[in-house]
């Protein structure tokens, strides 16, 4: 005959359903932190490309804002009034425009507009099917453009090379103190 305690080998209901709970409420947890996880890499990733996107928004208002005019009665280019700027695609981030006004330092009076520029710059891109805005300044200085910088120096560079009044490259020019 057996005796009580060799008949009852196994759990319990009660026993199957508190253990059932617990890892119910631990698996619950778990989803939870995962999707929060989730949520901030999206906004962290979301804040990298504002970034980048406005990184690629001023450089391309560096190089155009101010366009480049010809002096009157000369041959000499000169830095021209800021332009406007509406609805331009942010270069390298489709889906992505932008509209920049610039206005000038009330204090500055010199001739050919003021030195200082504040730029008033509103982003636009669509998201959940609705166009987002955002609005942001930035101080610009009005000068020439530095590709156009880059180019001047490489074309004068070039124009001295072939007349032979620039030293060779890597060296110093004659009668400087790195010939001596």
């Amino acid at each position: 005959m057996r005796t009580r305690s060799e008949t009852r080998r196994g759990f319990t209901i009660l026993e199957v359903l508190v253990a059932m709970s617990i890892l119910l409420l631990g698996m619950t947890a778990i989803l939870g932190l995962l999707s929060f996880g989730a949520a901030m890499t999206r906004t962290a990733a979301l804040k990298s490309a504002a970034a980048i996107s406005v990184e690629a928004l001023v450089a391309d208002l560096e190089e155009t804002l101010f366009p480049l005019v010809q002096e009157p009665g000369s041959n000499e280019w000169i830095v021209g009034p800021p332009i406007a700027i509406e609805d331009r695609e942010v270069p390298g981030h489709p889906g992505v425009s932008y509209s920049a006004r610039a206005s000038g330092d009330p204090n500055d009076g010199r001739p050919g507009g003021p030195l200082r520029y504040r730029v008033d710059i509103e982003v636009h891109w669509m998201s959940g099917g609705r166009v987002r805005t955002k609005t942001f300044q930035t101080l610009m200085l009005r000068e020439v453009p530095f590709a156009e910088r880059l180019r001047r120096l490489m074309v004068d560079q070039m124009t001295k090379e072939s007349d032979g009044t620039a030293p060779a490259r890597g060296g110093a020019a004659p009668g400087s103190e790195a010939s001596r």
